[in-house]
């Protein structure tokens, strides 16, 4: 394992072709701050121009994952300023690093090493799995603080846990554990602490093995983007235009010739080279 960034509060590493995203400020709990999303939001750039990167595992430093946003402003820790251009509210920081993560263009598992609050629950939401540290609880906790839940969780969690269990959870500012969260369908699996970053390693290359990085990339954002789509109609437009367009691609060759020889494929095409414009 190749580390790249030891010093920063959001470090990034390399096992192969799986990217390490972790969280890096283990004396605050990995508390959430404005550099800390400013961090996220670049190493996730970073990540997506880099073609030898095929999937990101997010994780956090020491023994929890993220104690959700620092505090250390005390009461005026939420307080914001109006935006000076719009004079409106100015965009919810969690929000930005849970979009940067959503429009991923790897797939993003989430390895949830320890205990998870506020923030440092819902901007798992956009990654495509979250694997659980058997030490891990999640903290929906925004209405105990006289908040709201933010980082998009209102369009996320009602998506993946249904919204009977959201409302549970976010209007009672719940703390989950790992057993509920994986009985309510938070998190694909529960292991012990000591296995939960290589187990969402080995997840990730399962991800990235034998597939083409500009599917890979669309297919995630098929799956994605129709969780809001009217109708099924939308997703058959959407289907029909990548399949159109895929269809006489190079890797669709390689990819066929590879399964009639009977051999691994090397896909030729590259995320870098630009993804097809299928919403149309």
């Amino acid at each position: 394992m190749t580390s790249i960034a030891t010093e920063s509060v959001v470090q990034l590493e390399r096992d192969g072709e799986i990217a390490i995203v972790r969280l890096n400020r283990p004396d605050r709990l990995n508390a959430f701050t404005l550099e800390v999303r400013d961090r996220i939001i670049e190493v996730f750039d970073e990540c997506d121009a880099d073609d030898t990167i095929r999937a990101i595992v997010l994780t956090g430093t020491g023994r929890a994952f993220c104690a959700g946003a620092d505090l250390a402003k005390g009461g005026d820790t939420f307080v914001t300023e109006d935006d000076p251009d719009s004079g409106e509210a100015p965009p919810d920081s969690g929000g930005q690093a849970s979009l940067r993560i959503y429009r991923s263009t790897k797939p993003v598992i989430a390895a949830i090493n320890g205990p998870a609050a506020g923030v440092g629950v819902t901007m798992t939401l956009p990654a495509d799995i979250r694997i659980a540290s058997d030490t891990a609880k999640f903290g929906f906790v925004f209405t105990r603080r006289g908040l709201v839940p933010e980082a998009c969780s209102t369009w996320f969690l009602p998506r993946i846990v249904g919204i009977s269990t959201a409302v549970e959870w976010a209007v009672g500012g719940k703390m989950v554990s790992a057993a509920e969260a994986l009985e309510r369908g938070l998190v694909r699996e529960v292991v012990p602490a000591d296995e939960v970053l290589p187990r969402a390693i080995a997840v990730a290359r399962e991800l990235a093995t034998g597939t083409s990085p500009v599917s890979v990339a669309l297919t995630r954002q098929l799956m994605w983007r129709m969780l809001g789509a009217d109708s099924p109609e939308v997703a058959h437009r959407a289907e029909s235009i990548a399949i159109h367009v895929r269809g006489t691609s190079a890797d669709v060759r390689e990819g066929v010739a590879a399964f009639l020889d009977k051999r691994q494929p090397d896909f030729p095409q590259s995320v870098s080279d630009g993804l097809p414009d299928v919403f149309r």
